[in-house]
């Protein structure tokens, strides 16, 4: 079975029904268990857990530091494409939006490594638009190729792939692949994605299961907040998460929860989230799996980050550019979305030390990975 047919066999009316009928009682039930369940997760994203927020935190914070200590490890984004062939409501790259599109060359590739290594970077997250004509697999090779001396982690956020291509990246230095759903709601989601591959709903949430079988040491999860109702959209990442988590056990999972920032010609979102929210979500994603990393962009505010470093966040950007070329060839060229925190990545590193916390450019090692 595919996590497709597990989908299929819930409705989401029926799903947000369940989250918003929670009560009190049902809190103190999924706090108190010693083993977490997604009805217990629906319970911890109700609104009815909002009163419960500081014993929520407090047991995220204890369950973060028993599983990672007080470490969090530092990426950044390296947008190496805004070439798309996709309508994207909420995309600053979406075919739509007239904008120049540029595609990094090799030389381009390594002035933009130049300046992320001199920040202190091990780990680099890419990241391209959709194009298969051309932002495809040769060209991700041969950009693997190239960067793979300069970095211990590489990770990707591009278009979804087949299984078999995957499997011709991974030996090249892949070593996560980060694909968000966007939303749960197929009808919402065929209004967002109109145009282009990106709109073939059934191929991108099987996504993920030709990542399991290709066999991705790492993914990540995630939905864009504000698409749709965020506590149903992220009770189905967290069934999606734990489905992985059992069919593809040897791999890692990572989740993020980015909420719909401003570009160019924007979307305004249909949901809003408050912070407190947000880190509502954060915890309850915590107490209901204790070894999944989180991830926090600069999308977020600097006091909101400051925050969160103590409350389960185990990953987090800093010095993001979010356009290709944005750090040495061409900074002001048009960014995918706008930032919000915009310190560098030494501040955020002071910031998480001053936290108590250890801040990690690099978490494993190729040699470890071969020994396993």
């Amino acid at each position: 079975m595919s996590f497709k047919e597990e989908f299929d066999r819930y409705g989401w009316d029926e799903v947000k029904e369940s989250i918003y009928s929670k009560t009190a009682a049902d809190v103190e039930r999924a706090l108190g268990s010693s083993r977490k369940t997604l009805e217990d997760f629906k319970a911890l994203i109700s609104p009815a857990a909002a009163s419960y927020l500081e014993p929520m935190a407090a047991l995220s914070r204890q369950l973060t530091q028993k599983r990672f200590g007080k470490t969090v490890q530092m990426y950044v984004p390296l947008y190496l494409s805004n070439e798309c062939t996709n309508i994207c409501t909420y995309c600053g790259f979406s075919l739509d939006n007239k904008v120049r599109r540029r595609t990094l060359t090799d030389a381009e590739i390594l002035r933009e490594v130049e300046v992320i290594k001199a920040m202190g970077y091990e780990h680099v997250l890419l990241v391209t638009g959709e194009a298969v004509q051309t932002v495809h697999v040769p060209y991700f090779k041969r950009v693997l190729e190239l960067i793979r001396p300069h970095f211990a982690q590489i990770s990707m956020e591009v278009q979804p792939l087949d299984q078999d291509e995957y499997e011709e990246l991974i030996p090249l230095g892949l070593h996560s692949v980060l694909v968000y759903q966007e939303t749960y709601h197929r009808d919402d989601y065929r209004k967002h994605h109109p145009k282009g591959k990106k709109a073939n709903f059934n191929y991108r949430i099987e996504t993920p299961d030709r990542l399991g079988k290709a066999g991705v040491h790492k993914m990540g999860l995630g939905v864009l907040i504000g698409l749709e109702d965020w506590r149903t959209d992220s009770f189905f990442t967290a069934m999606h998460l734990n489905y992985l988590e059992k069919t593809y056990w040897q791999t890692r999972y990572s989740l993020s929860f980015p909420r719909l920032r401003p570009f160019s010609g924007g979307l305004e979102p249909k949901v809003e989230m408050s912070d407190r929210e947000l880190v509502q979500l954060i915890c309850a994603y915590r107490i209901f799996n204790g070894e999944v990393e989180l991830s926090l962009s600069t999308r977020e505010s600097e006091k909101f980050r400051n925050h969160c470093i103590q409350l389960g966040v185990t990953s987090i950007s800093a010095g993001s550019k979010t356009n290709p070329g944005g750090y040495a060839v061409e900074p002001a060229s048009l960014e995918q979305f706008e930032i919000s925190d915009e310190r560098s990545p030494a501040e955020i590193a002071a910031m998480i030390r001053n936290a108590g916390y250890e801040p990690v450019w690099k978490d494993w090692d190729a040699s470890l990975i071969l020994n396993d």
